[in-house]
């Protein structure tokens, strides 16, 4: 029976012994829905720019024109990483970048004027095609799109995402972490998610933990989410994504969250979360934590690259793939690799006619998947695209 939403949010209470109760209650449910399979996407991580007119105060990835580490791809440095993951097996094209860099720097409207664009949705519609002739998949987390931006990605994309965060007006309150970034306001990434379901748009959306909030305000935010997977059926995995403190960011000195406030938030996730959604968490964020994110109700592991780093948290490399795989046999678990869209979602509304046969290639292409070809051996790359002119 699906948790209530006041059972739910009693549960922010909880102590050690009924924390672990409820992983073992979130465990069996996951068993439930999709037995003892896990699953991850091989992907390339592709920011095509990383100038950005929100400033989070956790967020290392953000660069403003002219500052060191800055880069927008150009076209030559896209289509080198894509044939690099193409090469290495990889499915997905994950898209991610800055929220609405046009709309804050000249400097960046005049560089995406001379690669021929005229907006970021403009770019990223090209270099999704270019990723879909070069036989990948492309997803897209490019921040809060307009309903007309997501109709113009359709075509070109599988799924789209944004993450909600959280739910709480106040965490951008003055003195709080989305404090100086418009884009994180909860209503207004709660009108993106809610427009992408309208569209029949498959969606990733998650909630970030250890950025100030209270444990009653991750409850709120996965019920917020339940809500809009219940209007429109379109939430297609949820992320759990733990703050990880790096040099540098105003919040460098917040201690990262102990395992028991990560294994209470997977835990909630799934016991909120429709039996349909996939439970996920960043596998590089939590290195030490493989058997209690298995013990606590995670089904997914997201995207793991073997062509680019994390670059949203650089200092985290992702895992090697044999390992993982060996890591999830000792508990009983089988990995798998799988598309950027889940398979509920193939072959109906929710995929654009045009993208049926690019997908049903790849489809077939990881049924052939073996833990000994590139993409499952090779670590991650470190560089990080260089800065265009």
């Amino acid at each position: 029976m699906e948790l209530r939403d006041e059972d739910a949010l009693a549960l922010a209470e909880a102590g050690a012994a009924e924390i672990e109760a409820l992983a073992q209650r979130a465990a069996a449910l996951r068993d439930a829905a999709f037995g003892r399979l896990v699953t991850f996407s091989p992907k390339v991580f592709l920011p095509l720019t990383n100038l950005c007119r929100n400033r989070c105060d956790y967020c290392s990835f953000r660069r403003s024109p002219g500052d060191d580490g800055a880069w927008t791809m150009n076209h030559a440095e896209l289509g080198a990483q894509l044939a690099r993951a193409r090469a290495q097996g990889c499915s997905e094209a994950l898209f991610c970048l800055g929220d609405k860099p046009e709309g804050a720097f000249a400097a960046y409207r005049a560089t995406l004027a001379g690669l021929g664009h005229d907006s970021t949705v403009d770019y990223l519609d090209w270099a999704g095609r270019f990723a879909l002739e070069l036989g990948l998949l492309p997803h897209t987390n490019a921040g809060v799109l307009t309903r007309a931006d997501m109709l113009r990605l359709r075509p070109c994309n599988v799924s789209l995402g944004l993450m909600l965060e959280n739910i709480s007006p106040r965490l951008c309150e003055k003195g709080m972490p989305h404090h100086r970034a418009p884009d994180k306001r909860p209503a207004v990434r709660v009108r993106m998610i809610e427009q992408a379901g309208e569209l029949a748009i498959p969606f990733t959306t998650g909630i970030l933990i250890g950025i100030g909030e209270t444990r009653r305000e991750r409850i709120e935010s996965l019920l917020a989410i339940r809500r809009l997977h219940r209007a429109h059926g379109h939430i297609q995995e949820v992320i759990v994504q733990n703050f990880t403190p790096r040099p540098s960011v105003r919040m460098q000195d917040v201690p990262e969250q102990p395992d028991p406030e990560m294994q209470h938030a997977l835990a909630m996730a799934r016991l909120i979360l429709p039996p349909d959604v996939s439970v996920q968490a960043p596998p590089n964020l939590n290195p030490q934590r493989t058997v209690m994110l298995l013990r606590s109700g995670l089904n997914d592991f997201g995207g793991i690259s073997p062509v680019t780093p994390d670059y949203i948290n650089p200092r985290h490399p992702w895992p090697h793939l044999a390992a993982l795989a060996a890591a999830c046999a000792r508990e009983g678990f089988q990995l798998r690799p799988r598309l950027p869209i889940y398979e509920r979602f193939i072959a109906s509304h929710w995929l654009d006619a045009g993208l049926h046969e690019p997908v049903e290639r790849m489809r077939q292409q990881l049924a052939r998947w073996r833990f000994d070809a590139p993409a499952a051996t090779h670590g991650a790359l470190s560089q990080a695209p260089r800065s265009s002119p």
